[in-house]
C-alpha cells in the first residue's frame, strides 16, 4: 500500500513543475465608442459620466454623452515631463509619471481631484528600476510597471528586457517583482509596456508602445517571469489603457495619431 502511495505521489506533478500552455490568440476586440480629444497622446480613463484624456502635462475632462470638453488641467512641463497614464481611485486620478527621455530615469506618482481636476499630491519614487509607465490597484496592493528602452530614454546596459512589474503595499513598500516573458518582450522591442490593468478574471492585460495588440498575462506559480496567456488584436496602437468603471470588459485606450479616445469590448478568456 505504501509503495502504491509513493508511486502515485511521484506521478503527480508538483505545482509549478508543468510547462505553461502556449499563448492563445483570441478574436479581436469590438469598438463601442470613439471621439476626438486633444489630450489623447498618452492614455485615457473613464467612468460612467466622464472621460479623462491624458497628455504629458495635461488632462482633459470630457462629457461622456456629448463629448464636450468640461475642464482642462495644465501643469508646468518642467515638473510634469512625461505623464504616462492614470487610473480612477474613488474620486481621484492616480497617475504614473516619469522624466522620459532623460536619464538617469526617475519616476513619480501624481494624484488629482477628479471633480475639480486639480493636482493634490505627489510621491517621488526617484531613480530605480526604470521609467514608471502605469500603475493599478489590485488585491490590496499597488502594481507598477517600470519601462526600459533599447535606445532613446534608456540607460546603458538596460534595454526593453529589463521592463519590470513591481508589487507594492498600500504605502509603497516593495513586496515582489517580475520580468515579462520573451514572447511579449519581442513584441515590445525596442520600446516597453505603455499600459496595463488587472482584469476581474485575475489576469493582467498589458499593451506595448505601438503595436495594435493586448497581452493577457498571469503571475507564475514559481519563479519571476510572468506567463503569457493570450494575445488579443486591438484597433489602436498600444499606449495606456484603463477599464471603464462599472462596465463589463469595456477597455479605453487612445489612437495617438488622430488624438482620439477609443473604447472597445474585450472578448472573454477561454481555456486554462
Amino acid at each position: 500500500m505504501l509503495a502504491l502511495a509513493l508511486l502515485l505521489a511521484a506521478a503527480t506533478p508538483e505545482p509549478g513543475t508543468q510547462p505553461a500552455p502556449a499563448p492563445q490568440t483570441l478574436p479581436a476586440v469590438t469598438e463601442v465608442a470613439r471621439f476626438s480629444a486633444e489630450e489623447a497622446r498618452q492614455g485615457v480613463v473613464a467612468d460612467g459620466k466622464y472621460v479623462y484624456a491624458i497628455s504629458n502635462a495635461e488632462i482633459g475632462k470630457y462629457d461622456r454623452r456629448t463629448h464636450e470638453l468640461v475642464e482642462r488641467w495644465r501643469g508646468d512641463p518642467a515638473r510634469f515631463r512625461h505623464m504616462n497614464s492614470c487610473i480612477l481611485a474613488g474620486r481621484q486620478l492616480v497617475c504614473a509619471a516619469s522624466n522620459y527621455p532623460e536619464v538617469p530615469q526617475a519616476s513619480s506618482i501624481e494624484w488629482f481631484d477628479a471633480g475639480r481636476l486639480s493636482h493634490v499630491r505627489t510621491l517621488s519614487l526617484g531613480p530605480g528600476r526604470g521609467s514608471l509607465t502605469w500603475l493599478d490597484w489590485h488585491e490590496g496592493s499597488w502594481w507598477a510597471c517600470f519601462a526600459n528602452y533599447a535606445g532613446k530614454g534608456g540607460e546603458p546596459g538596460r534595454d526593453h528586457r529589463y521592463t519590470t512589474l513591481v508589487r507594492y503595499s498600500p504605502d509603497f513598500q516593495e513586496q515582489g517583482a517580475w520580468l515579462f516573458p520573451p514572447s511579449v518582450l519581442e513584441r515590445f522591442a525596442p520600446y516597453s509596456s505603455s499600459g496595463g490593468v488587472w482584469g476581474r478574471d485575475g489576469l493582467l492585460y498589458v499593451t506595448g508602445h505601438d503595436r495594435p495588440e493586448l497581452y493577457a498575462l498571469r503571475l507564475p506559480p514559481a519563479g519571476s517571469i510572468l506567463e503569457h496567456v493570450a494575445t488579443i488584436p486591438l484597433m489602436t496602437d498600444g499606449q495606456a489603457i484603463a477599464w471603464e468603471e462599472g462596465a463589463n470588459r469595456i477597455l479605453w485606450g487612445i489612437e495617438r495619431k488622430t488624438r482620439e479616445a477609443v473604447a472597445v469590448r474585450v472578448p472573454e478568456m477561454t481555456g486554462p
